[in-house]
């Protein structure tokens, strides 16, 4: 095209045809409203209009993920901004510190995987740094001379000489209620409060070496959680949300701002990824990450097209990545897949 004065409008006109051809639209024409924080009233407005009626999960009480790949599938990732979606327990927290959204849906056909959610939350609040919250989080007191800035490895080698305290777990709990029933005001039933309970004590007598298998004894059982959270990718970086103290601050950030929304929803359901994909188009934003993990095993093919249906309505971009429990690939790549189907 010669130059002249009508290039640059030509140029940006092909540019947003480009964008808005079925990608949701480019970062250089869209100003966010995701808010920086939200009201306590407006994040349980959020968890209860976006969710759907709750389902099971019979394999395990998934308290840990058992991913342990999860190091060198976030080797691959970037900072993205936008909005995150994801699923299951601990792991969404390690992705969303890499990949540093604005706002994040924890979508999970179990309620209870809201209360364990709520539970991090409120953990995470309360703690000032990782060795606090790994204290908070084991009923462990704190060794003596342990650094804010100590390692990953020093931080649990350290704790794995210290045995759990019934004051402590006792203390936090009660913190742990008061904080989410009296400060926050979300109005949690005796359900919601008894699976926290459960939470608690399953860290608090298990400790560090807790995994995913705990309901099924005859199952090998799953790496730990100081397997997971200590874990390196190939380059030998490890990469989960307690790794740094900027992982650790940067999901504290979005927790304390109530960013962080976990809601009960089946992936091939009628409407909870609907209506998180509704609420981040109405603000401006896209999906820059979905974490499926290996949700698609236990679809059935009427929910496999119901998913792929969900998906395709999400707003999203040429590179927002669809990840799972082994790997990433284009989003883009995914729904064409679906289109197959």
């Amino acid at each position: 095209m010669p130059p002249g004065p009508g290039r640059p409008a030509v140029v940006t006109a092909l540019v947003l045809a480009i964008c808005l051809i079925g990608l949701g639209g480019c970062s250089l024409f869209r100003r966010s409203t995701i808010p920086a924080r939200l009201t306590d009233e407006q994040f349980w407005k959020l968890v209860v209009d976006l969710s759907e009626p709750p389902g099971t999960f019979t394999h395990s009480d998934n308290l840990v993920s058992n991913e342990l790949q999860f190091a060198d599938v976030m080797r691959t990732l970037r900072p993205r901004g936008g909005v995150y979606i994801g699923v299951g327990p601990e792991q969404n927290l390690s992705y969303i510190a890499e990949v540093q959204p604005a706002m994040a849906f924890i979508v999970d056909v179990r309620v209870e995987n809201r209360s364990l959610h709520l539970f991090y939350k409120t953990l995470l609040e309360l703690s000032t740094d990782r060795a606090d919250f790994i204290s908070r989080l084991f009923s462990r007191e704190r060794p003596a001379g342990l650094e804010a800035g100590a390692s990953i490895e020093e931080l649990f080698t350290r704790y794995a000489t210290v045995r759990p305290e019934r004051r402590l777990r006792e203390e936090n709990g009660r913190l742990i209620r008061q904080r989410l029933l009296e400060t926050h005001k979300f109005p949690l039933s005796p359900r919601d409060l008894a699976w926290i309970d459960y939470a608690f004590d399953a860290f608090y007598a298990d400790g560090p070496a807790i995994h995913y298998a705990r309901l099924l004894p005859n199952d090998p059982p799953g790496p730990s959680y100081r397997t997971l959270m200590t874990a390196k990718d190939v380059s030998g970086q490890h990469r989960s949300y307690l790794s740094s103290e900027m992982n650790f601050e940067l999901v504290k950030s979005l927790q304390t701002a109530n960013l962080i929304v976990p809601i009960v929803g089946d992936f091939g359901g009628p409407f909870a990824l609907k209506r998180a994909g509704e609420y981040v188009r109405e603000h401006n934003q896209i999906v820059t990450t979905f974490y499926s993990s290996n949700v698609e095993v236990y679809l059935n093919r009427e929910k496999s097209v119901a998913f792929c249906r969900n998906l395709i309505g999400l707003p999203h971009d040429w590179n927002t990545y669809f990840v799972w429990s082994k790997g990433k690939q284009p989003l883009r790549l995914k729904l064409a897949a679906c289109a197959a189907k």
